[in-house]
């Protein structure tokens, strides 16, 4: 009589186990660029209050000169932090938020996203722009 086989034979159990060594390989870096991406838009949120302030500072003065953080409400740089965002500044109206540089991704890491303000027929539009990689930011930073 024939004997019958159990279980899984050696090449049959490598060949399962490169299997799962490739798509880990090729999953990571879509994760760690997932990761970065979340660590930025917590940049991105806390940079929105104060284009808030600036939009109605703006409204009343018509000016974006001499909006910064000591005048109009705008808190402070220092006050404006989170877990990956070291500061939030405003200086003549630009927003620059800051990341920190450890515990956040390293395409991150010390780097800045800058909002710009500027009127378009009685409208603030906000430009963005970035010392970060192109791949952690929102699309609007991108171009």
């Amino acid at each position: 009589m024939k004997k019958q086989q159990s279980g899984f034979t050696l090449i049959e159990l490598m060949i399962v186990v490169a299997i799962i060594g490739i798509l880990a390989s090729i999953a990571m870096p879509a994760y760690q660029d997932y990761i970065g991406r979340s660590q930025a838009s917590e940049g991105v949120i806390l940079m929105d209050a104060q284009k808030s302030t600036i939009t109605e500072v703006y409204a009343d003065t018509g000016s974006f000169t001499g909006i910064n953080s000591a005048t109009h409400g705008i808190l402070t740089a220092t006050s404006i932090t989170g877990k990956y965002v070291s500061q939030v500044a405003v200086a003549d109206s630009v927003v620059t938020a800051t990341f920190k540089a450890t515990g956040v991704s390293k395409e991150l890491q010390g780097k800045t996203i800058v909002l710009t303000p500027t009127d378009s027929n009685g409208i603030v539009s906000w430009a963005c722009t970035t010392t970060a990689a192109k791949k952690m930011v929102p699309a609007s930073c991108r171009g």
